[in-house]
């Protein structure tokens, strides 16, 4: 029998060293902070093989903070509907769910709404407003869709040891509900201190990302199918991206059979899975010319709020490297010219790379970003690929994803009736304060000119202090 040759220590050290980041990319994510929660019910259910406890008894029960709340069963539940959307939580008063953090940092909030016929309460009434550590991620929310449950993802920076999720009624006549909870240590990688603002045309450092509330809008698959959270290592969904293309021509989709390489340092399988980055749609040179024909995806957004915007790449369709240039645009703005992504991932084919920008929703009313051939494209090669994009809201300097009003005024005004009467009000003193200030300018003979600058990141923290006092 021929002998396997000796392999010497350090050679196998040596080895063994080299393979460590590689088995590091192959190991699923494991939260520290993984909570799942079956509200209204002493039964937990199993969702894509995840446990969700309920929280009337067991440990589900431990991250409910408040008393006198009323658990709901669905009188008649839709044949294959998720157990979890069987049960919801009511509140006829501000109540709490406190969840004990930990690991500091980002964390995944999913918060799940699906109305149904219950005996004891009519979910039809539902309006409220819901607070996440102090901001205001929904307001006047009613859980309303005809298309089924609704489910709302936030990531919020967590620098404390609770993270405390608040539902307050809108009125003394309404109530809130919840059929499910989701909180989740998010990976040190999926959000970045540092992005790149679209300023004015340029591009400028957009600091502190990571410690803004961001509410996900859209999480595209581009040119392929619906991913489902079982395909997914943070358990997203991921939609086609039909809806959202403006115009086919010129574009082709491709799917790839291989693997995606992740590289160390570059995107992971948390920043986005296999399944998102071996699909695509390309713009592609099918003759000696370059196709004069760009590629844009339309998104309806809200103004007054700056969004981050994810775009993913993986060179899935070219047969060598250094064959794919392009530009890519964000609201019509060259962000990227001549992308080489070749260059950014270290001269490897089918290795993901993804790039976020910070841009400021306008009157429009939508956000734009846009694929097309670079002057240093090529005839016959991909002149243009994208495989995903993410859209995300962050808060504004009210610590608000949901309209002008913080935490704090919400908690304070709710024993006082109506929010509709109250923020009137504020409004009238904001603008009396404003009037006061300019006619005290006028009489002191003083005249200003004032440019425009960025508000400061800490603005937001500051606002978000007095609405954790709340919480105290």
């Amino acid at each position: 029998m021929e002998a396997f040759p000796k392999l010497d220590p350090r050679s196998f050290l040596l080895l063994c060293l080299c393979a460590l980041p590689a088995l590091a990319l192959s190991f699923p994510f494991s939260p520290a902070d993984n909570y799942l929660v079956n509200c209204g019910s002493a039964v937990d259910a199993t969702v894509d093989n995840r446990a969700f406890l309920g929280d009337s008894s067991g440990s589900g029960s431990r991250v409910l903070a408040s008393s006198r709340t009323i658990p709901l069963n669905d009188d008649g539940p839709a044949l294959g509907a998720p157990q979890i959307y069987h049960t919801a939580r009511a509140f006829a008063r501000p109540s709490k769910y406190v969840f004990r953090v930990q690991e500091r940092g980002t964390h995944m909030v999913r918060l799940h709404f699906h109305r149904f016929d219950s005996s004891r309460v009519e979910l039809r009434d539902a309006r409220f407003h819901v607070l996440v550590d102090g901001y205001v991620v929904l307001r006047n929310f009613s859980g309303e869709s005809v298309s089924g449950p609704v489910i709302k993802e936030y990531l919020i920076w967590v620098d404390a040891e609770k993270l405390v999720l608040t539902f307050v009624p809108a009125e003394r006549s309404k109530f809130g509900y919840v059929n499910a909870i989701e909180v989740i240590s998010a990976p040190k990688d999926l959000i970045l201190e540092t992005a790149q603002l679209v300023d004015g045309g340029k591009l400028v450092n957009f600091n502190g990302l990571n410690r803004q509330a961001l509410e996900v809008l859209y999480r595209v698959s581009v040119g392929g199918p619906k991913v489902t959270p079982f395909n997914d290592s943070l358990w997203r969904t991921w939609v086609p991206d039909d809806a959202y293309l403006k115009s086919t021509y010129g574009s082709e989709r491709i799917l790839f059979g291989g693997r995606i390489k992740y590289q160390e340092g570059g995107a992971s399988r948390e920043v986005g899975p296999d399944n998102m980055y071996n699909s695509a749609r390309v713009i592609k040179s099918t003759n000696a010319t370059v196709p004069n024909v760009n590629m844009t995806w339309v998104f309806p957004v809200t103004g007054d709020y700056k969004y981050l915007v994810r775009m993913h790449f993986c060179d899935i369709a070219s047969i060598s490297l250094e064959l794919l240039y392009f530009n890519v645009y964000v609201n019509g703005f060259l962000v990227f010219k001549d992308f080489d992504l070749s260059y950014v991932v270290n001269e490897v084919l089918a290795a993901p790379f993804y790039a976020d920008f910070i841009v400021k929703g306008d009157n429009s009313g939508i956000l734009s970003v846009s694929i097309g051939p670079a002057n240093y494209s090529m005839a016959h090669a991909i002149d243009g690929i994208l495989n995903g994009v993410e859209i995300m809201k962050l808060n504004n300097s009210m610590g608000s994803l949901d309209g002008e009003v913080c935490g704090g005024y919400i908690l304070k005004s709710w024993p006082r009736g109506n929010m509709g009467l109250f923020v009137p009000l504020v409004a009238v003193i904001c603008l009396l304060l404003s009037i006061s200030v300019v006619m005290h300018r006028r009489t002191a003979g003083v005249s200003h000119t004032v440019a425009w600058t960025r508000l400061p990141t800490d603005m937001t923290e500051l606002s978000l202090k007095q609405a954790k006092q709340q919480f105290r």
